[in-house]
């Protein structure tokens, strides 16, 4: 991690990729004319209006204004930040991510990748289960516990031992000051006040929690005793939030085939001890509630979504917050159900009882949502009288509103319409909803901003534009974004919109340069370089005339020097000749 990433390797990355193959594995295409569609994958449509353009390596969305290219895509779309989806599309391409020397962003050299350290404490935790002298009594327990050896390798688990400062010793043997204060900001180890360092996890089996690509970011750690708390999670860190990671997403999409539902259960021994029963579709949050993001990556991954929760109140109202975590992410052609287990049991009790076969029925018979919304907002507003009418409309409303799919927003609405016994179309309206994304206004396209566009939409522009140095230095908004374009398309030609875009990432033109990536000009393939050297020559020509006109005004109060009087001269015969050039 030491150091940014070259843009040379980024140019290169983009040209390795093809976003038509890339968008496709995740939202499938169609061919249309010279682009490619599909129903946008980032708001809720019936009629495609994304669009990718294989000669542009550009995405965009005429609903909801969404583009980018390779990098934006896999941003957005996997929900990673800008140096995640480098690593994962050189993953792809299976290129190791160079690092520039002399970043202010750079580690000292005492200290060691991240992910490095966090897998080097996962195989510690791994070698203990084995070898540590207290490791039969570990594996006897989770003998008891029903896991097989394949399960425990599966899922790497392991055990860390009751010692002070065993794992301390194994990643940082001598007292490295920066390397323990890494281990601090990883949560491995802590440190009192009184500067003494010591194992966050001690006497626990140990459950690494990883990310989507596999890697180890955190752990949960249960005791073995009755000691408490009996669940532990790793704290937050740089490469842990808990409000987005999922235990055992990684080894769901390890499955062959299609991922066909996902199974949200509360602890990661559920996750461990389904897949012990064959069942290897659940994931687990981390000590948090179900949050959106959940659901975002969820529905990513899956059409279908089962949440399953204890029958207490608790597990009622984990999935009461689960279902509202999820309003915002129910677009069409998703589904989300709710199992209740009887009291007193979790998936890692009732599955040993029943077997995989009766455990599975149960998910097969899982409530929808539509019930289970109005099953719970039934006990808490009667709809018997005029006050519990009014406050179920308004909080089902409020939630309907939330949701992105027309035809959950209609399913609900019908239902609540029944139940205050309304007409459809007033309680539709109440519960109308927000839209998902607000369409940008349409930008408004001035000569110079034609210029810019055509460039960027058509690099080979680049053979035909005119040089015009003397206009580097011209008052002229976005001249200097132009001539920069030309002289990165002349140094490297091979350059596409999506790579050209990438180059001005995190700076103030990056935008503005994605909305004319997206922007529609309708000029036939053939007319593009006459259209592009008119508007260019109407830009030098608006800059002459400019000129032409100060000099003009001082020409009448005699206050033109002899050489002015000369550049005066060659203004107006190049004015008049309508072949504009400066003069020299």
């Amino acid at each position: 991690m030491a150091g940014q990433i070259p843009k040379q390797f980024i140019d290169e990355l983009l040209a390795r990729t093809d976003i038509v193959e890339l968008i496709d594995q995740r939202v499938p295409l169609k061919k249309a004319g010279r682009n490619y569609a599909a129903c946008c994958p980032f708001h809720s449509e019936k009629s495609p209006s994304f669009t990718v353009s294989p000669d542009k390596q550009f995405y965009h969305c005429f609903g909801c204004g969404a583009h980018g290219n390779a990098i934006s895509f896999m941003m957005e779309f996997e929900q990673l930040e800008f140096v995640e989806a480098i690593e994962e599309l050189a993953q792809l391409h299976h290129l190791e991510v160079p690092r520039e020397k002399g970043s202010g962003r750079a580690r000292p050299a005492a200290q060691a990748d991240d992910y490095q350290l966090m897998q080097q404490a996962a195989s510690y935790y791994q070698q203990q289960l084995q070898q540590h002298p207290d490791s039969p009594k570990v594996r006897d327990y989770i003998a008891k516990r029903g896991l097989s050896d394949k399960t425990v390798a599966d899922f790497a688990l392991g055990y860390a031992p009751e010692s002070w400062d065993g794992l301390l010793k194994q990643l940082s043997p001598v007292n490295q000051r920066a390397l323990r204060d890494q281990l601090v900001e990883l949560r491995l180890i802590n440190r009192n006040d009184n500067g003494r360092e010591y194992d966050f996890f001690r006497d626990r089996l140990m459950f690494p929690i990883r990310d989507k690509r596999g890697r180890v970011i955190a752990f949960g750690g249960r005791v073995l005793g009755d000691g408490t708390p009996k669940y532990l999670n790793s704290p937050e860190s740089r490469l842990f939030h808990k409000g987005r990671e999922l235990y055992g997403l990684y080894e769901v999409r390890q499955q062959p085939g299609h991922v066909e539902q996902i199974l949200v259960v509360e602890g990661y021994m559920d996750v461990v001890a389904l897949a012990e029963h064959d069942i290897r579709f659940a994931v687990a949050c981390l000590g948090t509630a179900t949050t959106s993001d959940h659901m975002h990556t969820l529905f990513r991954y899956t059409p279908k979504v089962v949440c399953c929760y204890d029958g207490d109140r608790a597990g009622r109202d984990a999935a009461w917050r689960a279902l509202q975590s999820a309003l915002p992410q129910l677009k069409d052609g998703v589904e989300l159900n709710f199992v209740f287990l009887p009291d007193g049991e979790d998936p890692d009790s009732l599955v040993q009882q029943e077997g995989k076969d009766a455990f599975l029925q149960r998910i097969a018979k899982a409530m929808p949502l539509n019930q289970y919304f109005f099953e719970h907002l039934l006990q808490e507003h009667d709809p018997a009288t005029d006050a519990g009418k009014s406050a179920l409309s308004v909080k089902a409303a409020e939630l309907i509103k939330q949701i992105p799919s027309e035809y959950y927003r209609d399913s609900l609405s019908d239902k609540l319409a029944n139940l205050l016994g309304k007409s459809r179309e007033r309680t539709k309206t109440a519960a109308t909803r927000a839209p998902n994304r607000v369409k940008p206004a349409a930008i408004k396209i001035t000569p110079m901003r034609r210029a810019i566009g055509l460039l960027l939409q058509n690099p080979n522009l680049v053979n035909v534009m005119p040089d015009a140095p003397e206009l580097a230095d011209a008052d002229i908004p976005g001249m200097a974004l132009l001539l920069s374009l030309q002289q990165r398309l002349q140094h490297n030609p091979q350059l596409t919109t999506a790579q050209l875009i990438e180059q001005w990432r995190d700076l103030p033109e990056h935008s503005f340069l994605m909305t004319l990536a997206s922007w529609e000009h309708q000029i036939e393939p053939e007319q593009l370089s006459q259209e592009f050297i008119d508007t260019f020559h109407f830009i030098e020509d608006q800059y002459l005339q400019k000129q032409l006109d100060e000099l003009a005004i001082r020409a009448k109060l005699n206050q033109l020097s002899k050489a002015e009087w000369h550049k005066y001269n060659l203004l107006l015969q190049a004015l008049k000749s309508k072949k504009p050039k400066l003069a020299t």
